[in-house]
Formats: structure tokens, sequence, C-alpha cells
């Protein structure tokens, strides 16, 4: 079987349309499908996913971090996401064929290439990751760009490949294996970022919340704020039990949801699980998905 990997690079720019639609050019140009990609003003953040083979997906993954590193200049961004670099993160996720094991393998690669040809500085994360205090990425992301300005220097926070200095417009990268993610956010009637932090304090696993749930308050361009989470493991919290603890925390400070979205892609079956819970449907399976059964009965013939 032919091996197939997901990569979801993250870029630091939602508000120039013409850049991120060069750097998706770019990305298709080494012959990956992108599935989807999603830029947000508020964050300046644009996540992107693409799937194909290995090899095309390192290659695709390289031009687009090299394009990036041309078009955003980290000394004037600005967004209320945390990101350390113009291509802030590349994560690679296994899908037919391929194992995490062999995505590890593979995001060491392109670290290296990226570190020694670009000469950006590259730190390893998820399951990738060398030492264990950058298994994490909010670890790595600590003190933002600005801040690895001169915690780069430190023995602790060098970075594994490439110079230990930030590139002059590119910053720094993170590159790694994981896993499916689902970035799921949910915007509440308030503008009290206050609210939003301590609602993120409260479902997030660092804290003391929900298993496998990453969270962050953070305020939108129309001054309302918003709970921005990474779900690592729908398996172990699905999209319905974070959802509804949000809302759950949200109303015992006296605020509503606005509304949610979905960040990129997602898989069927965590998606199925929420239509299972709201339409009181627990039977309901995948194959009962007109596009996946079309899906299919493409590929048995």
């Amino acid at each position: 079987m032919d091996k197939l990997i997901e990569c979801v690079p993250n870029f630091s720019e939602g508000r120039r349309p013409e850049v991120v639609a060069e750097i998706v050019e770019v990305m298709r140009g080494q012959g990956v499908t992108v599935l989807d990609y999603h830029a947000d003003p508020a964050h300046n953040r644009s996540v992107v996913t693409m799937a194909g083979a290995p090899e095309k997906v390192l290659e695709a993954a390289f031009r687009a971090c090299q394009v990036a590193a041309e078009l955003i200049d980290m000394e004037r961004h600005r967004g209320e996401h945390p990101r350390i670099g113009a291509t802030d993160v590349i994560p690679l996720v296994p899908l037919e064929g391929a194992t995490l094991e062999d995505c590890v393998r593979w995001a060491r690669e392109l670290g290296r290439r990226i570190g020694e040809e670009l000469g950006i500085p590259v730190y390893l994360y998820g399951a990738a990751a060398t030492r264990p205090e950058r298994v994490r990425l909010a670890d790595v992301r600590r003190g933002e760009y600005e801040g690895l300005k001169e915690a780069i220097f430190l023995p602790e926070r060098r970075p594994d490949f490439g110079p230990a200095r930030l590139h002059p417009r590119a910053g720094a990268t993170a590159v790694g294996a994981r896993p499916f993610l689902i970035a799921f956010n949910v915007n509440l009637d308030s503008t009290d970022l206050g609210v939003a932090r301590a609602i993120a304090r409260a479902v997030r696993e660092s804290s003391g919340g929900l298993p496998a749930v990453q969270a962050l308050g953070l305020r939108l361009q129309d001054g309302r704020v918003q709970v921005s989470m990474n779900l690592l493991d729908f398996r172990r919290t699905s999209l319905v039990t974070l959802y509804s603890r949000v809302e759950e925390e949200a109303r015992a400070r006296g605020v509503e949801v606005a509304e949610s979205e979905l960040v990129g892609l997602a898989p069927a079956e965590a998606l199925l699980e929420v239509a299972r819970h709201f339409l009181r449907a627990p039977g309901l399976r995948a194959d009962q998905l007109l596009e996946v059964r079309w899906w299919h009965a493409a590929r048995e013939g």
C-alpha cells in the first residue's frame, strides 16, 4: 500500500489574501492535494491542510516555508495567536499506510533541511521532540517571537536544527509529528477578555480541565472574545463534551455562546458523535453518509 500523510502548516498571515494564495499555490505545485485553507484576520494566521505521498508533502512544506520567509516579515507581524515565525508550525499526521513513527522520521528530515538550507532555526515538537520539555507546542512557543529573540541564545532554548539565532524575517519554525488534531473555537457574546481566559483555564488539561484540550482566551477584531482550542484526541474528550463544558462555564459567568467554528478539517467520526448526541441517534454510522459510501464504492471499483 502506498503511504499517505497529512500536513497542516500554520502561517503568520491572515490579513493579506494574496500572500496566503501564493503560499497555497506553491504547495499545489509540488503535486499534493490542498484539502482546505483557513485565514483568520484576528489571529493574523492561516491554516492549510494538504495530503499526499510523503516525499511530495515534505517538498511542498519546505517550499511553502521558503516562500513564507520571503513574503512575511515577523518584525511587522501582529496578531492574537501565539507564534514564533512566519511558518509557525508544520505538523505531519499519518494517514493510510503510514505510522506516527514514520512521521517522526520525516519531521526530523524536514526540520534539518529547513534549518540547513533556509537558515531558519527549527524546534522539533510532539512525537518528534528530542527533549521532554518540547513535546508541548505551547512550551516551544513560550515567549513567542519577541521573547525568543533573546531566549534562543540560552542553552535550554537552542534549536534542534539551524542557527541559534532567529531568521531576520522568518523567525523560527516548529516541526513535529502528531495524530489528528481538531482546532475548534467558541466565540462568546462578550467583550470581557478575562471571561474568555477564565473559561480557557477551566477547560484546558494543563490547568486541571478536560483531557487532551489546549485552550486560550483571545480577542476578535469586532471586540468580542473567543475561547480558541485544540482538541488533541477526540476519543478522550469529544467535541460534544468540549462545547458543553465551554457553554456551561460561560453561563456560570453570565455569558452566552454566540457561535462556534471549526478551523480546517476534522475526522468524520468526531462530527458523527456530535450528530449522534444532538439528533439522539446513537446508531448513526459513518457508512450512512453519502460521501463516505460513495468514496468506498469508488475505491472498490
